[in-house]
């Protein structure tokens, strides 16, 4: 009845018998989420912080096997922090901020990715998936008990769904056999393969990049260790590998990711043997280390064409997929999450038109086409197509270890960050003369100290006003949308200053729930205010 599409590792929800399979009728939830990795724990995290119930349904009973995705970005955890669980992932995780390119045995150059203070999260942590998912776990289970009304049944599977005009019927299997449900809204975060997006024969378009690459997690043993830092060789000098990826994440495992070419034969390279010639190789012989976990991977840069479908949407891997280069997957799929949940709630609460959710898929597939962009490029760059273009490839590899204005043609996996929605239906006006270009209308809230507490850890989860020595109103009902207010000064905050003003004086910012800028001026205007929270809730 049930073939499991991987080990799990840790059965952190059981399968429970639930009492809707012994209701005569289909039992209506307001939101269903099919899929319970980050993508879905995080919708349903958004939803239940709103109050919206929301049930989880998982084929398995818990966390998977492997680090799988490892890398998390500065907003990826900010997102994360909003929904209760950064915390603990920036305390676990491996915290990063500098990478270096080689060419064969030679330094090309070193970055920073955040050379900025004044921020709560760094850049990047390194963070095995199973770790990542468990901490949000814990946070639904404390929310649970809090009351929140968030339900996970695992051991579930979604065998048949169909779409109608007033709702989704979902067809499930459990160990006791298959009942059916019924949901107002559908929220499929079921993986690349999705098995939803199967079944209503929905297609991707993109391609698949011809070559293999293999991950192999060590733990050294010993005194030997390599800097917290992100190593990323062109043309390794062992020969074991096009190019070699290395990095570090916690318990002491480090990460070696080869490219190993498309013609080769899979099961052998992941005979431990095999994967150990490649370590050996490219570690030395003075290193000795454990296996931890292989596995071998190609990549596709693709999505689907909208992610909306009337009252189902696709989220995450399962709406589009990238390279692994630049971390963009599990990144970009909790901005999925943290765009549609508010959205959602605003609708189920009859605060904002259904028309509203349309903008959930043009936000996303705009994000989905910057991110597919630049892993395309990437992709292009570690693995040349063609003769010239590796001929190229080298030169610029060459002049960028001699010559700074060389240093950005290298790429070597352009690496994550946050979306921002230019031009999109929901901004409002950008009447801010002087304002700075990073938080500009459309963009993210950029964080900023504030005496013992963070910017950020103020804002998200209703739309808000942020005004910059301006006037306004504490607060302001928009037709049932309240609007409350937080206001600050940048006379002793050069950093609020130089991120929220640039060369005005003042400013009001109209935030999101989602903590992106939906509008903002140099002064308080009522009506211009009235039309911007009208323009961003799709009710202009």
């Amino acid at each position: 009845m049930f073939a499991d599409r991987y080990t799990v590792a840790h059965k952190v929800y059981p399968y429970e018998r639930s009492t809707d399979q012994d209701r005569a009728e289909a039992v209506r939830h307001p939101v269903v989420v099919v899929g319970g990795g980050p993508v879905g724990l995080a919708t349903a995290l958004d939803l239940g912080q709103q109050g919206i119930p929301v049930l989880v349904l998982d084929d398995h009973e818990g966390i998977g096997t492997g680090s799988r995705a490892i890398c998390f970005a500065k907003r990826c955890l900010e997102i994360a922090d909003r929904y209760g669980c950064g915390a603990p992932m920036l305390e676990k995780g491996v915290v990063w901020n500098l990478g270096k390119v080689f060419h064969r045995d030679d330094k090309v150059f070193e970055f920073n990715l955040l050379p900025e203070q004044g921020h709560k999260y760094p850049a990047f942590i390194n963070l095995q998936q199973p770790y990542f998912e468990g901490f949000m776990i814990e946070r639904l289970r404390a929310l649970q008990a809090e009351g929140a009304p968030i339900q996970l049944r695992g051991k579930t599977r979604v065998d048949a769904i169909e779409v109608k005009e007033d709702h989704v019927g979902l067809d499930v299997m459990t160990p006791d056999g298959p009942y059916r449900i019924e949901a107002d809204w559908v929220v499929a975060c079921d993986g690349a393969n999705s098995p939803l997006r199967t079944m209503l024969g929905y297609g991707f378009t993109g391609k698949v990049f011809q070559d293999s690459f293999l991950i192999a997690d060590i733990r050294l043993k010993g005194d030997m260790k390599f800097p917290t830092e992100r190593w990323f060789w062109f043309e390794p000098s062992h020969g074991q590998g096009a190019s070699v990826l290395l990095h570090k994440q916690p318990d002491d495992v480090w990460r070696v990711d080869f490219q190993i070419g498309w013609d080769v034969d899979r099961k052998e390279e992941m005979k431990e043997q095999n994967v150990r010639r490649r370590l050996n190789a490219f570690l030395g012989p003075e290193v000795d280390y454990d296996m931890v976990w292989s596995s071998i991977y190609t990549f596709q840069c693709k999505r689907m064409e909208r992610f909306r479908h009337g009252r189902l949407f696709f989220a995450g891997d399962a709406a589009h997929q990238v390279s692994p280069f630049g971390a963009r997957g599990a990144n970009s799929g909790m901005q999925d999450a943290d765009n549609l949940g508010w959205k959602l709630g605003l609708v189920i609460t009859g605060k904002a038109p259904q028309t509203l959710l349309d903008s959930y898929s043009e936000e996303r597939v705009h994000g989905a086409d910057e991110n597919i962009l630049n892993s395309t490029r990437s992709t292009d760059f570690i693995t040349p197509k063609s003769e010239i273009s590796k001929v190229f490839r080298d030169a610029v590899l060459t002049l960028a270890g001699k010559a700074a204005f060389a240093r950005p043609l290298v790429n070597s996996g352009r690496l994550s960050v946050p979306c921002v929605y230019d031009g999109l239906s929901l901004n409002g006006p950008d009447a801010l003369d002087g304002g700075p270009e990073r938080t500009r209308v459309g963009a993210p809230m950029v964080d900023a100290p504030l005496g013992h507490g963070w910017l950020l850890g103020l804002f998200g989860g209703a739309f808000q006003l942020l005004t910059i020595d301006a006037d306004a109103p504490d607060s302001l009902d928009v037709d049932g949308i309240t609007v409350t207010r937080l206001a600050l000064s940048a006379r002793d905050n050069p950093e609020l200053a130089q991120r929220y003003l640039g060369g005005a004086t003042s400013a009001v910012y109209l935030i999101r729930p989602d903590q992106h800028i939906a509008a903002r001026w140099d002064r308080y205007d009522a009506a211009a205010l009235r039309r911007a929270v009208d323009t961003a809730t799709g009710r202009a």
